[in-house]
């Protein structure tokens, strides 16, 4: 699936984007899969309370089922302006 990372997340992974392959039945278990990766992914998701997460273009929750998804995205919360 592809996975994009947005704002301050794209810049601590050091990515826009990637494509992972994953075992993961929901979001929180592909974010404990990428944080035992590498260390930047670690210090990405430290505190998921401080992100959001879409799941195909959809606002979603970390306890979401991720089964056919093909994509998703991580950013900090959206203020309005």
């Amino acid at each position: 699936m592809n996975v994009l990372y947005f704002a301050w997340v794209r810049e601590r992974i050091g990515l826009p984007r990637e494509e992972v392959e994953s075992s993961a039945e929901t979001v929180s278990d592909l974010v404990d899969e990428l944080v035992a990766r590498e260390e930047r992914y670690a210090a990405a998701f430290a505190d998921r309370s401080a992100l959001r997460v879409a799941i195909d273009q959809e606002l979603s929750d970390f306890d979401a089922p991720l089964k056919g998804a093909r994509e998703v995205a991580f950013f900090p919360p959206m203020t309005g302006g």
